[in-house]
């Protein structure tokens, strides 16, 4: 009799512990899933609003610049937003003057037109051959996000502006996670990250 007890209760113990590891893996796994489950949300929170806010490609906003001031040559376009509202801010140069434009991200429209006459030192060609980017086979600006946001590591992407160094245009990338964020240069025709550097 004592013997069948001891039995019993030997067999209970081994189902409590059985329970209770259960329940352990099963927090661990609910407490996995959840960091997962909210670095998805992250993401997909970055990518629905390239997706809904950005409707015009680089490219597309390039095209409006170019029908705007025909004969210029790009130097600059930044991706930025202004209460929630996306749009391309491009700039670009003949021999003699400096235009600029403002391209809805969502609709092309076209706003803050400027035209300004050229220093001394970078007028009859000078800032048009230094500055003038590579626009053939550019990566989109969600590539290059992504492309960024993995160099940095963790974070999304929330600035975007092409650039030149040295006969390379690139995008550079401000990746934001928290207080702490990463900017990334990665080349515009390859994808290749060129540079990146954090500052906390």
């Amino acid at each position: 009799m004592k013997k069948l007890h001891v039995l019993i209760l030997g067999v209970s113990s081994l189902g409590l512990l059985a329970g209770c590891s259960s329940n352990n893996q099963d927090a661990a796994s609910s407490s996995s899933s959840s960091e997962t489950s909210s670095s998805e949300v992250s993401k997909t929170s970055q990518k629905s609003v390239l997706d809904d806010k950005v409707k015009v490609s680089v490219n597309q906003a390039i095209q409006v610049y170019q029908d705007a001031y025909p004969d210029t040559d790009i130097t600059s376009i930044e991706l930025d937003s202004t209460l929630g509202k996306y749009y391309y801010e491009v700039e670009g140069v003949d021999d003699d003057n400096e235009y600029s434009l403002r391209v809805n991200a969502s609709d092309k429209a076209v706003s803050q037109k400027k035209q300004e006459q050229l220093d001394n030192d970078e007028d009859n060609g000078t800032k048009r051959s230094d500055d003038k980017l590579n626009l053939n086979n550019l990566i989109s600006v969600k590539r290059a996000a992504n492309i960024a946001e993995k160099a940095a590591g963790s974070g999304n992407a929330s600035e975007w502006s092409l650039d030149k160094d040295m006969d390379t245009t690139y995008w550079d990338v401000q990746v934001k996670d928290g207080s702490k964020q990463v900017e990334v240069k990665v080349n515009a025709q390859t994808g290749k990250v060129l540079e990146k550097e954090t500052d906390d």
